[in-house]
């Protein structure tokens, strides 16, 4: 992603005194932006969501929402691909974070010359996931509900949320990741306190590693 578009539609969600050059605190997270949080000439690797830290995620959420509004503008693309609420539905991050990804490696200056077109045809491959889950979901412009889960035999009922009118998606955009890197930030402070030298040893259930990035794992 150039810096030019990393700067405008960073302005866009911080206001228009915001400087990339600048230090910014991050809504309650408490977090400081930082331009070294956005570094172009980090080498790129694969982005698993569930294993970032609090300041990663927060780097990864403002690159990948600048990215996906440059994409949907610049494509045209409507709703039904990509929805206002997509950073609510995992499914749909996990994929437009894939496709970020691929993105910056297909148009990276020492990548071969056919990259791109290699990307625009996984690109179409893309937006046909992305339509079916968008409509397995049910999201529409004006209103979002919360991906339906199947409950399995043996399971506490899955809860069922309720359909939500979208009045502000950059204010939603805000919340929601305020949110996720509050629960991060909570997962980081009950493992510090565990690998205190002061913290009394117990068993404690190993973690797969996988779900929820929104969900702590018990520590």
């Amino acid at each position: 992603m150039s810096a030019d578009l990393d700067q405008r539609d960073w302005q866009g969600l911080w206001g228009p005194d915001f400087d990339q050059e600048d230090d910014a605190t991050y809504g309650d997270t408490g977090h400081e932006l930082r331009s070294s949080d956005f570094d172009p000439d980090a080498p790129l690797r694969p982005i698993n969501w569930n294993l970032l830290s609090a300041d990663e995620a927060l780097a990864e959420w403002m690159d990948l929402d600048a990215w996906v509004d440059w994409l949907r503008k610049t494509f045209g693309l409507s709703p039904a691909v990509v929805p206002p609420l997509w950073h609510r539905h995992d499914e749909l991050v996990w994929e437009l974070s894939a496709l970020h990804t691929h993105w910056l490696s297909a148009y990276d200056p020492d990548s071969s010359p056919s990259s791109p077109i290699a990307w625009h045809r996984d690109f179409a491959e893309a937006r046909h996931r992305l339509r079916e889950w968008v409509s397995t979901a049910g999201c529409r412009l004006d209103r979002d509900r919360p991906t339906r889960q199947t409950t399995w035999p043996g399971e506490a009922p899955a809860e069922t949320g309720t359909e939500v009118e979208i009045t502000d998606r950059r204010a939603d955009f805000v919340r929601f990741v305020n949110d996720d890197i509050t629960a991060r930030r909570l997962v980081e402070e009950r493992a510090r306190a565990l690998s205190s030298p002061h913290h009394s040893p117990r068993v404690q259930r190993p973690s797969t590693g996988y779900g929820s990035r929104t969900e702590p794992h018990d520590l």
